[in-house]
Parts: structure tokens; C-alpha cells; sequence
């Protein structure tokens, strides 16, 4: 396998990894509704992602795996689900504020990992004058910037509560 095929199929499963790590925040924090609902949406650009690589990947020699359906989000939760109804007032429990900061982080350093594998793609593709790697980086790589930046604003609000409070 030479280095863009390692390239494509390294952006391909970190897409899907996002992908389900979104879903699963989304149901383990299903009392976040601006939460649940963006990460919802963003799986989605994932699992889009990952499908244009697969199609894009096949003239390279690369056949990736079909993607059947979304993933599951009761089949791929690791954590406990956090989703009783809290009082705003009262705010979350600090276990699930933790669990929350926790899964925040990974799926900041997820949307990080693809992002960089997006710029190495761009760049390697005008490099070698690849018009179809190319297109395939300039539609996916801003809706990855955007998932790195949305996550980026979810830690700055959830952080300061938890991390101050005993």
C-alpha cells in the first residue's frame, strides 16, 4: 500500500470513528439539546465524509469498506448513559460534567486527527495534480474545520463549572 492509499484509508476510518463518537456523545448527553442535535448533524458530515473517500479512494487501487448503514449508537456507547432530565438551575451532576468535558476533548482531538489528514491530503493532491483529491479535500475539509471549531466552543462553555467545583 503505498502513502496515499495509507492517507485515504487513515482519513476514511478517523471519519468514521467521528462519526460515532458524535453519535454516541449526542445519546450519552441527550439533556445538552444544542448538543445532541449538532453532534447529530455533524455525524452526518462524517458519514459523508467517509463515503466520498470510499468512492474517491477506488481508482487508487483502494477498496474501502461499504458503509451499511449509520453506526448504532446503542452498540457503540463506552461510557454510561448520562441523560437524565437536570434542573438548569442545579446544573449537571459533576460525574456527567467530567463525562461530558471527557468525551468533548476526545471528539476535539478526533475532529484535530482528521483535520490534519485533510491538509495533508489537499496538499499532497495539488502537489501531484490530482483534480479529484483535490475537489475531494476542498468539500470535506472546511465541514471538519467547523467540527474542530464547534467543539472547541463546547469546551470553553462546559469547562469552567466542573473544573472550579469540588
Amino acid at each position: 500500500m503505498n502513502a496515499l492509499q495509507t492517507l485515504l484509508r487513515t482519513l476514511h476510518d478517523g471519519e468514521r470513528l467521528l462519526e460515532r463518537d458524535l453519535l454516541s456523545a449526542a445519546q450519552r448527553h441527550r439533556g445538552e439539546q444544542e448538543l445532541r442535535r449538532v453532534a447529530a448533524d455533524m455525524a452526518g458530515w462524517s458519514r459523508e465524509h467517509a463515503e466520498r473517500i470510499a468512492r474517491t479512494a477506488e481508482p487508487y487501487g483502494l477498496r474501502l469498506p461499504d458503509l451499511a448503514g449509520p453506526f448504532s449508537v446503542l452498540s457503540v456507547s463506552s461510557h454510561a448513559a448520562v441523560g437524565e432530565h437536570v434542573s438548569p438551575a442545579l446544573g449537571p451532576p459533576p460525574a456527567s460534567s467530567r463525562l461530558l468535558l471527557r468525551d468533548l476533548r476526545d471528539l476535539h482531538l478526533a475532529a484535530a486527527t482528521n483535520s490534519s489528514h485533510w491538509e495533508m491530503l489537499a496538499r499532497a493532491a495539488h502537489a501531484c495534480r490530482h483534480a479529484d483529491l483535490i475537489t475531494l479535500a476542498t468539500a470535506c475539509q472546511p465541514e471538519t474545520v467547523r467540527q474542530l471549531r464547534w467543539t472547541t466552543t463546547m469546551i470553553r462553555t462546559f469547562s469552567p463549572q466542573p473544573l472550579i467545583s469540588s
